[in-house]
């Protein structure tokens, strides 16, 4: 309510992009402060469940809701974030040199889709910067995913060694590694989703991430692939089958959509990636096809339009073992946390489910 009632009124007043910035660097202040996260904590945790825990690639996740690339690009409020009750949560997406992205105004807020539009462009300060802040993070207190991308100058042909920068630089900071292939406001990015271009790209990440593993020891750390909501089913079918046989870790399912269908709001004609309620069923119906594109082996994450507990389980019994937020905590505030993982027990005790991976994929089991 503090949220709703006080912070989102001045927020949404002002321009989005300054308000997002506001609300990094305020998380950064109160993650810093003497006792800032406990009151953080205090304030939108959320208890451990142990009905909701999952343990995936070795790494235990206290619950599924995590948060998605693109709102804490440079790492810059890791402490923060991680003291709102999420279970993980992506920074990114970074490249190898810092770069200002595309030209103001960049993001809008569609407030009767329920949605945002925005054409950033991979605006972030670098891998030696985003390494420097997660330093200062500390050890993580959920796990942290870093999602890595190309320079916008970088063509196609040489992406392969701006991903392969990202991994060396930033690999001893990652719980685990999103390769970001499926933004619309990188020029061409999203060619390097099909065919051999991306069977090559692949297979570059999955070599770098076995260097680097040997070079730091430890535990293997997983990478994932994050994909485009706007595919032919055809298209999802050879792309799934090019990721299985590259030996990655798992999917992450979807990036914003180019499409407008359906839209109200003036700002519906800017271009860019288009995320929240509008994203909500496409994005679930693309979890569904890709778990049975795989019979179910590879782990996926399941990414767009979640306002509601009943989104969250829809993409869970589509077949995501975990989900991520954005735009509905920017609507909504942190209390959304909250309000999902107690949502997701209900639902679970109301199926006759013990367990959260006990839901999973169960949609194609009924």
């Amino acid at each position: 309510m503090l949220y709703k009632k006080i912070a989102k009124p001045v927020l949404f007043r002002m321009d989005p992009e300054k308000a997002h910035h506001l609300t990094i660097d305020g998380l950064h202040t109160v993650g810093k402060l003497p006792g800032g996260k406990a009151l953080l904590n205090g304030m939108y945790g959320v208890p451990n469940y142990s009905e909701l825990e999952t343990t995936l690639w070795g790494i235990r996740f206290r619950n599924p809701v995590g948060l998605a690339a693109g709102l804490d690009k440079n790492a810059k409020a890791v402490p923060g974030f991680s003291s709102i009750g999420l279970g993980f949560m992506e920074v990114g997406t970074v490249t190898p040199k810092p770069q200002p992205g595309n030209e103001l105004p960049r993001l809008f807020r569609l407030p009767e889709d329920g949605a945002l539009i925005n054409r950033m462009g991979f605006n972030n300060v670098g891998i030696e910067t985003m390494a420097e802040h997660l330093r200062e993070a500390g050890a993580h207190t959920i796990p942290v995913a870093v999602n890595i991308g190309k320079n916008k100058v970088t063509p196609n042909e040489q992406a392969e060694e701006d991903y392969r920068a990202c991994i060396r630089g930033l690999y001893a900071y990652g719980d685990f590694f999103v390769v970001n292939i499926s933004s619309p406001n990188t020029p061409d990015l999203r060619n390097l989703q099909h065919g051999d271009d991306l069977s090559r790209l692949l297979a570059a990440v999955k070599e770098e991430m076995k260097l680097q593993h040997q070079k730091n020891g430890g535990a293997e750390k997983p990478i994932l692939v994050k994909i485009a909501p706007d595919l032919e089913s055809e298209e999802v079918a050879y792309m799934v089958q090019t990721i299985v046989n590259s030996g990655v870790s798992g999917i992450i399912a979807s990036n914003t959509t180019i499409s407008r269908a359906g839209l109200t709001h003036k700002h519906k004609g800017e271009t860019g990636g288009l995320s929240g309620m509008p994203l909500t069923e496409r994005s679930t119906k693309l979890v569904h096809d890709i778990y049975a594109a795989t019979q179910g082996k590879l782990p996926i994450i399941g990414s767009g339009g979640i306002f509601t507990a009943e989104d969250a389980y829809a993409k869970i019994c589509a077949g995501a073992s975990l989900v991520e937020v954005y735009t509905a905590l920017i609507y909504e505030g942190p209390g959304l946390i909250r309000s999902l993982n107690e949502g997701l027990r209900a639902l679970l005790r109301l199926d006759g489910f013990k367990h959260i991976a006990d839901a999973v994929g169960s949609a194609h089991r009924r």
